[in-house]
């Protein structure tokens, strides 16, 4: 192990891996501490967790006003129409991921996880206030794009969980990296639901004069700023997990660990089977999710004329939250022992076959009323987002599993650009063939909404057969997991 500031020690490590060791080296010290400590990284775990609760914020928030929201930008000229428009809304953020995401991951590999984090916060703070005080329909889209461009957490921070600690508490890093998804699930839609329109809603605390009476739709996104900008601050104790090496002695490291072949070129990532089939997964349940919350929030809040529920932005709101906090305490108690005991594969089939067996049932519910309805609905949305939990883990577990840490940050990149083009998608489809459904309720073999969840569930059929051979290959750490 290095002794000064300026010597690197070569070391042989398991399997014949070569470490080279650096006192200055960031990614040296942190591994150092995490081999040193034999528990779970709580402080570092919580920063994790607070940095992509931000980043998660403003697209959970959206759903529950999106539709009022395209309403008063009068942009739709017809009812069954907002729909249409609704659905590009959520597509711009994404397709501005997809464009960065591999940058961002290159980024990260190169200038350290802890930059290309807080300026994604950063992104956050001003891109999602402007959205607030949207004027226009286009002014909309193009700050959600922007905030998609800029905001390039996803790829790095599920990497960077999984350095941050032992082998054995990578699930759970990784876990809580999509926990912060789920606590966004009951912040998010709480924060949309009960604070747009404020001045609707809370008169004698807003006036129709004051700056929230005039941009109904900034006072959520002035309070994800509000904690975005502290989770910057935040930031400051995040530890840097990559290793900088900046001496003539890397070049002949890298030579040696290609001889030893536990080196892989980046250029091969795209060849490499076991990443790519979990790649493909991931995205196409991306796809199904984003639409299903799509489809779910436009639903819920259409009239009863549609076969919609007619739940106002607050009722929205509650569901998801509430779903939200189930899918939290699944996360965080009960998915840990399921991954231990049968790990990610046995879990990730039957979570995608309960998930279509309810998605069934949906279009029934709005033949209900009343308590009745609110009950199931909330049961309903808590388990689909559990069983959304279970295979989003398992996917993100799989590709981190099958490359080197060297590679994990572009590999992720792209993870997320595929994700991000298939979560691009998903929105506009979503919303077109939302606004489809309601045109034709009836006159087909099977009414407009039992179509619209009927499509929803062929994606998921075909994410569940894709988890078979000889469509998937398990990566090689895992194969006795």
């Amino acid at each position: 192990m290095a002794s000064g500031v300026g010597e690197a020690s070569l070391l042989v490590v398991g399997g014949g891996k070569v470490a080279v060791w650096r006192e200055r080296c960031p990614g040296c010290r942190q591994e150092r501490k995490v081999q040193a400590i034999d528990g779970i990284p709580y402080a570092d775990f919580l920063y994790i967790w607070i940095a992509c609760l931000c980043a998660s914020l403003p697209i959970q928030s959206l759903f529950p006003y999106l539709y009022f929201m395209i309403r008063d930008l009068k942009v739709a000229k017809e009812e069954q129409d907002i729909g249409f428009y609704a659905g590009f809304v959520g597509a711009t953020y994404f397709l501005g991921r997809t464009i960065s995401a591999v940058p961002w991951g290159m980024f990260a590999d190169k200038y350290g996880r802890k930059p290309c984090i807080v300026i994604s916060i950063l992104s956050v703070i001003v891109f999602n206030t402007l959205f607030g005080l949207s004027t226009t329909y286009w002014m909309a889209i193009v700050t959600r794009g922007l905030l998609g461009l800029l905001c390039g957490i996803l790829g790095p921070i599920k990497a960077y969980a999984s350095e941050v600690c032992r082998k054995e508490h990578q699930a759970l890093g990784i876990s809580l990296v999509t926990s912060s998804r789920a606590i966004a699930l009951v912040i998010g839609p709480a924060i949309g639901g009960f604070l747009a329109q404020p001045a609707q809603k809370y008169p004698n605390l807003f006036s129709e004069e004051s700056i929230f009476g005039r941009f109904p739709y900034f006072l959520p996104c002035f309070v994800i700023s509000l904690l975005a900008a502290g989770s910057c601050i935040a930031c400051i104790w995040l530890p840097e997990t990559l290793h900088f090496h900046d001496d003539a002695k890397l070049e002949a490291i890298e030579e040696l660990e290609a001889q030893v072949g536990h080196s892989e070129s980046t250029k091969n990532l795209l060849k490499n089977w076991q990443l790519m089939s979990a790649i493909i997964l991931y995205c196409i349940f991306s796809l199904h999710d984003t639409a299903y919350l799509e489809i779910f929030s436009l639903w819920a809040v259409s009239s009863r004329k549609f076969r919609g529920l007619s739940l106002t932005s607050q009722d929205v709101g509650t569901v998801l939250a509430f779903s939200g906090f189930g899918v939290l305490v699944y996360q965080l108690a009960i998915y840990p022992f399921l991954a231990k005991y049968f790990g990610p594969i046995k879990t990730f089939r039957p979570a995608a076959i309960l998930s279509i067996i309810l998605l069934t049932t949906y279009p029934f519910m709005a033949n209900l009323h009343g308590l009745e309805l609110k009950i199931l609905i909330n049961m309903a949305s808590v388990l689909k987002n559990m069983f959304a939990a279970t295979i989003t883990i398992a996917c993100n577990i799989l590709q981190n599993t099958a490359v080197t840490q060297e590679q994990r940050g572009v590999a992720n990149g792209i993870s997320v650009t595929l994700m991000s083009m298939f979560k691009a998608v998903a929105p506009a489809a979503a919303g077109i063939l939302f606004s489809w459904a309601q045109k034709h309720i009836s006159g087909l073999f099977l009414p407009g909404d039992q179509i619209l969840f009927l499509m929803l569930n062929m994606v998921s059929v075909i994410g569940l057969v894709l988890t078979f051979k000889p469509f998937f290959s398990l990566p090689n750490s895992m194969r006795h997991s």
